[in-house]
């Protein structure tokens, strides 16, 4: 296997089985990052292949499984006044960029807050690496960016998960243990 086929067979696995894109995302990622002498149809088996071997894995887990319950704590997040999104863009500017639209849309004075994690935290989370969380409070205050990540520590804690962070406003807040087990959408 060359390079390039190792590392578009890699962002097709990473993209899979993150749970959040289907068959036709997944192709569509491929297509834009093919490079030298990669066999677009052998790739287009790989999607179907890891996507079904996905779907027999599916069988297996848990009725609820840890992105479930990530799920809650970021439901729970944007209920506290925390704007949260999950998977937002793909480095940490696409998060706050994204962030940025969330709450364009739903209304800064619904929010003191945010939380994000983008696709380079997923895949590290999706390899078993943990997942860290990106957070602010909407006033760029250190002291109050302190609060916000102690409330997203409590309700990350809340839902059964561990957290490490310092306390250091300037410091990601780290989930070490993830399961990372998400259902595709259907």
């Amino acid at each position: 296997m060359t390079d390039d086929e190792e590392y578009v067979r890699n962002a097709i696995k990473t993209h899979v089985w993150s749970g959040f894109h289907d068959q036709a995302d997944t192709e569509q990622m491929m297509e834009e990052i093919l490079e030298g002498e990669v066999d677009p149809e052998e790739m287009r088996r790989f999607i179907v292949s890891e996507f079904a071997a996905k779907v027999a894995a599916e069988k297996s887990w848990p009725a609820e499984t840890d992105c479930d319950r990530l799920d809650q704590v970021f439901t729970a997040l944007d209920a506290a006044g925390i704007c949260s999104l999950q998977n937002a863009g793909y480095t940490m500017s696409d998060g706050h960029s994204d962030i940025g639209e969330k709450l364009d849309e739903r209304g800064m004075k619904n929010f003191h807050g945010y939380c994000f994690y983008h696709g380079q935290d997923l895949e590290r989370a999706v390899n078993g690496e943990g997942l860290m969380l990106a957070f602010g409070d909407l006033k760029a205050d250190p002291a109050n960016k302190t609060k916000v990540g102690h409330e997203i520590c409590a309700i990350v804690e809340k839902a059964g998960f561990k957290t490490d962070w310092n306390g250091d406003p300037e410091t990601r807040i780290t989930i070490p243990k993830l399961d990372w087990k998400r259902r595709n959408p259907r």
